[in-house]
């Protein structure tokens, strides 16, 4: 579930302040945008702009650090709710910012990944993500994947949807579905579950995010907001993670053993 760097890798490749025993995949629920914003009596999209540089920062972190998985959650079904011109601008933004970070994609051998319902993306969003998808799907040092249009509710649902037409069709028995079914019936199969879940702005919710996959998952709050999420910060939250016992059910003596 994690891995350890030797202490010659951690003084050569890890800035300072990060741990040696890292998350293999990190979800993060990236809070605070709006906050940052009105705090700042700055409207809400500039928020988001400005957390769009943390988005860069955290990014390169994973990559420098070998972080092999990390999962932002980037737009929830829950919010196409929000007024529509923030949508609109939103989209916009999350446009822009897929063409300018290909250089940094390609520069770093990063893939980018979706999830989530892209029927209800603008059509050139569709397009470019797809674009980007395809332009990086061989690069392999740190899968990035966006949930952009995500629901866990939804993912789960539609789920149980693809092995329902499968027990219809007779591909399979009902009563022989198993979680690894299920499991191969989301929106990325192959992803592995979380590590661990930071989330900003010293929230304690995991929001409708990854239901299925965070069920063991350590969970690192932080009361930082987005845009102000530091590089010390991030580190912080990887040394809390560090510590941690994971027995995923078993008791501190069986772990010992």
């Amino acid at each position: 579930m994690f891995f350890s760097k030797s202490k010659k890798e951690a003084s050569d490749g890890n800035p300072v302040g990060a741990p040696s025993v890292l998350p293999r995949h990190i979800a993060m629920i990236m809070d605070g945008n709006g906050r940052w914003a009105k705090k700042r009596l700055m409207p809400r999209i500039e928020g988001h702009r400005s957390g769009a540089k943390t988005v860069r920062m955290v990014v390169e972190q994973c990559r420098t650090l070998g972080i092999q998985y990390l999962t932002l959650y980037t737009f929830s079904t829950e919010n196409w709710n929000r007024p529509a011109d923030e949508v609109s601008m939103l989209m916009r933004l999350f446009e822009q910012h897929l063409l300018t970070e290909r250089e940094l994609f390609e520069k770093n051998d990063i893939r980018l990944r979706a999830i989530g319902d892209r029927s209800r993306l603008p059509e050139g969003v569709r397009k470019i993500l797809t674009e980007t998808e395809e332009l990086t799907k061989n690069n392999s040092s740190l899968q990035l994947i966006l949930a952009v249009s995500y629901g866990g509710r939804e993912e789960i649902v539609q789920a149980a949807r693809k092995l329902a037409e499968s027990a219809r069709v007779g591909e399979i028995k009902p009563e022989q579905i198993s979680a690894a079914d299920f499991q191969s019936a989301l929106y990325a199969p192959d992803v592995p579950d979380p590590d661990v879940l930071i989330r900003t702005s010293d929230e304690n919710r995991i929001s409708n995010f990854l239901l299925w996959q965070l069920a063991y998952t350590e969970i690192v709050v932080t009361s930082q907001l987005w845009p102000e999420f530091s590089v010390e910060e991030f580190h912080r939250c990887l040394h809390e993670f560090a510590g941690r016992t994971r027995r995923f059910g078993l008791t501190s003596e069986q772990l010992a053993v």
